[in-house]
């Protein structure tokens, strides 16, 4: 039957390796339109959204030299709002990538509805991360890895002490 034809349900009752085959090499371009924007997602979260946040809060200052608690109050709340969007986006784009590749996202579950035994955990914690997770992981370590080198190596003042 061609797969155009096909319902859902069927198409998941096939074998593993001829859908994933073909659904990988049709989707192939989406997934890496997918995977670049959640790698531009996820770096923002960490650069982006900072540097916006402190230049909001550069235009809400009155005066060059002058601390005010309103450019204080500017840079945390756009740091919320920017951050809390590109979370979000970054869970959209997550949610895409993984109905590109024909999986399921997994089921979110309360912690108190969660069973004590912590059966079902051990069969998560075998799943390896999704593609977007790792781009996530390697973001976060490359940024705190940029971070320690600035700060060691090109921070022009000495450390306390």
């Amino acid at each position: 039957m061609p797969e155009a034809v096909q319902s859902p349900g069927q198409r998941h009752a096939q074998p593993s390796g001829e859908h994933h085959s073909a659904g990988a090499a049709r989707h192939t371009p989406t997934r890496i339109v997918l995977a670049v924007l959640s790698t531009l997602v996820s770096v923002n979260i960490w650069t982006g959204g900072p540097l916006l946040a402190l230049w909001v809060g550069s235009r809400v200052q009155e005066a060059q030299g002058q601390f005010t608690m309103g450019a204080v109050a500017a840079v945390i709340g756009t740091l919320v709002v920017i951050t809390f969007v590109l979370y979000k986006l970054l869970v959209l784009l997550q949610a895409r990538y993984n109905a590109a590749i024909g999986t399921e996202g997994a089921r979110r579950q309360t912690a108190w509805l969660k069973p004590m035994s912590g059966e079902r955990r051990a069969l998560a914690v075998r799943k390896p991360l999704t593609a977007v997770e790792r781009i996530t992981v390697v973001s976060v370590v490359a940024a705190v890895l940029v971070f320690e080198v600035w700060f060691f190596f090109f921070a022009h003042y000495s450390l306390p002490g």
